[in-house]
Protein backbone atom coordinates (compact mmCIF):
# COMPACT_ATOMS: atom_id res chain seq x y z
CA UNK A 1 0.00 0.00 0.00
CA UNK A 2 1.53 2.88 -0.56
CA UNK A 3 2.61 5.67 1.79
CA UNK A 4 0.34 9.40 1.39
CA UNK A 5 3.13 12.44 1.03
CA UNK A 6 2.55 13.20 4.45
CA UNK A 7 3.43 10.27 5.50
CA UNK A 8 6.53 10.18 3.18
CA UNK A 9 7.55 13.59 4.62
CA UNK A 10 7.23 12.11 8.30
CA UNK A 11 9.35 9.60 7.41
CA UNK A 12 12.21 11.52 5.96
CA UNK A 13 12.24 14.41 9.07
CA UNK A 14 11.90 11.30 11.49
CA UNK A 15 15.06 9.92 9.55
CA UNK A 16 16.61 13.34 9.41
CA UNK A 17 16.43 14.17 12.76
CA UNK A 18 18.47 10.79 13.91
CA UNK A 19 20.71 11.20 11.15
CA UNK A 20 21.85 14.48 12.86
CA UNK A 21 22.20 13.43 16.19
CA UNK A 22 24.47 10.43 15.07
CA UNK A 23 27.64 9.84 15.49
CA UNK A 24 27.96 6.25 12.89
CA UNK A 25 25.75 5.30 11.01
CA UNK A 26 25.25 1.50 9.33
CA UNK A 27 23.62 0.44 6.56
CA UNK A 28 22.56 -3.72 6.40
CA UNK A 29 20.59 -5.99 4.83
CA UNK A 30 18.25 -7.86 7.08
CA UNK A 31 16.54 -10.15 4.13
CA UNK A 32 15.55 -13.30 5.36
CA UNK A 33 16.14 -12.63 9.32
CA UNK A 34 13.25 -14.06 11.13
CA UNK A 35 10.90 -11.35 13.40
CA UNK A 36 12.01 -12.96 16.47
CA UNK A 37 16.00 -12.41 15.67
CA UNK A 38 14.84 -8.71 14.35
CA UNK A 39 12.98 -8.07 17.16
CA UNK A 40 15.95 -9.36 19.90
CA UNK A 41 18.08 -7.16 17.47
CA UNK A 42 16.27 -4.05 18.09
CA UNK A 43 15.95 -4.92 21.89
CA UNK A 44 19.95 -4.82 22.10
CA UNK A 45 20.11 -1.71 20.08
CA UNK A 46 17.89 -0.05 22.45
CA UNK A 47 20.52 -0.97 25.26
CA UNK A 48 23.13 -0.20 23.35
CA UNK A 49 22.12 3.86 22.18
CA UNK A 50 21.51 2.69 18.29
CA UNK A 51 18.54 4.01 16.53
CA UNK A 52 17.22 0.90 13.73
CA UNK A 53 14.85 2.44 11.03
CA UNK A 54 13.62 0.70 7.97
CA UNK A 55 13.37 3.26 5.20
CA UNK A 56 13.05 2.91 1.36
CA UNK A 57 15.72 3.61 -0.26
CA UNK A 58 14.19 7.06 -2.24
CA UNK A 59 12.74 8.42 1.47
CA UNK A 60 16.47 7.50 2.86
CA UNK A 61 18.46 8.97 0.28
CA UNK A 62 16.07 12.12 0.56
CA UNK A 63 16.74 12.19 4.30
CA UNK A 64 20.12 11.85 4.14
CA UNK A 65 20.95 14.96 1.19
CA UNK A 66 23.03 16.94 2.47
CA UNK A 67 24.49 15.41 5.50
CA UNK A 68 27.38 14.04 6.65
CA UNK A 69 25.98 10.73 5.58
CA UNK A 70 24.76 11.52 2.37
CA UNK A 71 28.27 9.50 1.26
CA UNK A 72 25.86 6.31 1.77
CA UNK A 73 23.34 6.80 -0.81
CA UNK A 74 25.49 4.29 -3.16
CA UNK A 75 24.51 1.69 -0.92
CA UNK A 76 20.81 1.83 -0.97
CA UNK A 77 20.02 -0.72 -3.31
CA UNK A 78 17.39 -3.53 -1.84
CA UNK A 79 15.77 -3.45 1.45
CA UNK A 80 17.73 -1.13 4.00
CA UNK A 81 18.17 -1.50 7.26
CA UNK A 82 19.79 1.87 8.89
CA UNK A 83 21.54 2.08 12.17
CA UNK A 84 22.38 5.52 14.22
CA UNK A 85 24.78 5.52 16.53
CA UNK A 86 24.12 7.68 19.33
CA UNK A 87 26.32 7.64 21.93
CA UNK A 88 29.10 5.83 20.87
CA UNK A 89 30.66 5.16 17.30
CA UNK A 90 31.52 2.02 17.04
CA UNK A 91 27.81 0.80 18.77
CA UNK A 92 25.41 -0.09 15.43
CA UNK A 93 28.88 -1.76 14.29
CA UNK A 94 29.75 -3.91 16.82
CA UNK A 95 26.17 -4.68 16.90
CA UNK A 96 25.40 -5.75 13.50
CA UNK A 97 28.87 -7.54 13.29
CA UNK A 98 28.04 -9.61 16.30
CA UNK A 99 24.19 -10.38 15.42
CA UNK A 100 25.78 -11.35 11.83
CA UNK A 101 27.98 -14.02 13.02
CA UNK A 102 24.55 -15.87 13.88
CA UNK A 103 22.56 -14.75 11.00
CA UNK A 104 24.07 -15.51 7.82
CA UNK A 105 21.44 -13.75 6.10
CA UNK A 106 22.13 -10.71 7.53
CA UNK A 107 24.57 -8.61 5.54
CA UNK A 108 26.03 -5.14 6.45
CA UNK A 109 26.48 -2.89 3.51
CA UNK A 110 28.69 -0.16 4.30
CA UNK A 111 29.20 1.87 7.20
CA UNK A 112 30.06 5.71 7.80
CA UNK A 113 31.77 7.65 10.54
CA UNK A 114 31.75 11.51 10.34
CA UNK A 115 31.41 11.68 6.70
CA UNK A 116 34.00 8.60 5.51
CA UNK A 117 32.42 5.41 3.69
CA UNK A 118 33.76 3.05 4.95
CA UNK A 119 33.10 -0.64 3.06
CA UNK A 120 31.43 -3.31 4.76
CA UNK A 121 34.57 -5.32 5.11
CA UNK A 122 35.96 -2.29 7.10
CA UNK A 123 33.33 -3.08 9.81
CA UNK A 124 36.03 -3.75 12.41
CA UNK A 125 37.19 -0.05 11.91
CA UNK A 126 34.08 1.18 13.68
CA UNK A 127 33.35 -1.84 15.82
CA UNK A 128 36.86 -2.48 17.92
CA UNK A 129 36.79 1.24 18.62
CA UNK A 130 37.04 1.10 22.39
CA UNK A 131 33.75 2.24 24.29
CA UNK A 132 34.07 5.94 26.50
CA UNK A 133 35.05 3.36 29.53
CA UNK A 134 37.16 1.49 28.25
CA UNK A 135 38.99 4.31 26.24
CA UNK A 136 39.36 6.10 29.87
CA UNK A 137 40.28 2.83 31.44
CA UNK A 138 43.37 2.52 28.89
CA UNK A 139 44.17 6.28 29.73
CA UNK A 140 44.37 5.32 33.15
CA UNK A 141 46.29 2.69 32.99
CA UNK A 142 49.11 3.93 31.02
CA UNK A 143 49.17 7.29 33.08
CA UNK A 144 50.05 4.80 36.28
CA UNK A 145 52.93 3.30 34.43
CA UNK A 146 53.96 5.78 33.02
CA UNK A 147 54.36 7.73 36.89
CA UNK A 148 55.50 4.40 38.17
CA UNK A 149 58.33 4.44 35.79
CA UNK A 150 59.18 8.12 36.74
CA UNK A 151 59.12 6.90 40.29
CA UNK A 152 61.34 4.36 39.84
CA UNK A 153 63.44 6.63 37.94
CA UNK A 154 63.80 9.00 40.53
CA UNK A 155 64.50 6.50 43.21
CA UNK A 156 67.20 5.44 40.89
CA UNK A 157 68.49 8.91 40.51
CA UNK A 158 68.67 9.18 44.30
CA UNK A 159 70.54 6.05 44.77
CA UNK A 160 72.79 6.52 42.59
CA UNK A 161 73.38 10.39 44.11
CA UNK A 162 73.65 8.75 47.23
CA UNK A 163 76.39 6.06 46.29
CA UNK A 164 78.43 9.30 44.56
CA UNK A 165 78.13 10.68 47.54
CA UNK A 166 79.31 8.10 49.72
CA UNK A 167 82.33 7.52 47.51
CA UNK A 168 83.30 11.05 47.46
Amino acid sequence: MPLALEGKKAIVAEVSEAAKGALSVVVADSRGVTVGKMTDLRKQARENGVELRVVRNTLARRALEGTQWECLNESFVGPTLLAFSTEHPGAAARLFKEFAKDEKNFEVKALAYEGELIPAADIDRLATLPTYDEAIAKLMSVMKEASAGKLVRTLAALRDQKQEAEAA
